[in-house]
């Protein structure tokens, strides 16, 4: 019987079902990012209290004062560094301008890597609240949720300015201050800048809020 209602799961559906009850119960949840009028890229956050499998983490709770980061995932390989990092901006100036207070993240450390940041495949800096994934035809078997393509890298975390505040060897939790007056805008805008110049790139990128 469980196998058969999977079958009837629709993974889309749900998530379009649950961003469409966060947007009314709490607000904008979202930032997607453009390129050429493609959407190449969204980032989505969301209290804790909407998230309820968050808690199933080994550093959960997240903090009551903060906002989870749920999903941050692009789809433009090239530009997947400065994509995640205007993604990030996008959900930094929403919540400060909604006046939340912090944005935390459950992050997933792995083996060293020497990878770039630009150099790093699609996919590898997503969470979700795995409630499902889009999928599409062939490349369902890479969508599926895993703790390997659906975390956010801890590592890309830090340098935009988290810091660790629940520190576990696999899943740590990750929190940044959103004060309007502490400068991370400044601070990330200009890793952003030093990051396209080192990587040659000119394609302009969107950020919509949801």
């Amino acid at each position: 019987m469980a196998a058969d209602s999977c079958g009837f799961s629709d993974p889309v559906f749900e998530k379009e079902a649950w961003i469409s009850t966060v947007m009314l119960e709490w607000g904008s949840c979202g930032q997607l990012a453009t390129v050429d009028d493609k959407t190449v890229g969204c980032a989505l956050y969301a209290p804790p209290r909407v998230v309820p499998r968050s808690g199933l983490f080994p550093t959960s709770p997240v903090s009551p004062d903060a906002i989870l980061l749920t999903t941050l995932g692009t789809e433009y390989p090239d530009l997947d560094g400065d994509i995640a990092y205007r993604l990030v901006q996008g959900v930094v100036t929403d919540l400060i301008r909604r006046g939340v207070r912090a944005l935390e993240a459950f992050g997933i450390r792995g083996a060293p890597s020497s990878t770039a940041l630009s150099d790093r495949p699609t996919g590898t800096m997503r969470l979700m609240e795995r409630i499902g994934a889009p999928d599409r035809g062939a490349r369902r078997s890479s969508l599926e949720c895993s703790p390997q393509n659906c975390m956010i890298e801890s590592d890309f975390l830090e340098e935009v300015g988290f810091e660790v505040v629940a520190p576990h060897h696999r899943f740590p939790r990750l929190r940044l201050e959103l004060d309007s007056d502490h400068g991370w805008k400044e601070d990330v805008e200009h890793a952003l800048d030093q990051l396209l110049a080192a990587a040659s790139m000119t394609v302009p990128t969107r950020v919509l809020t949801l």
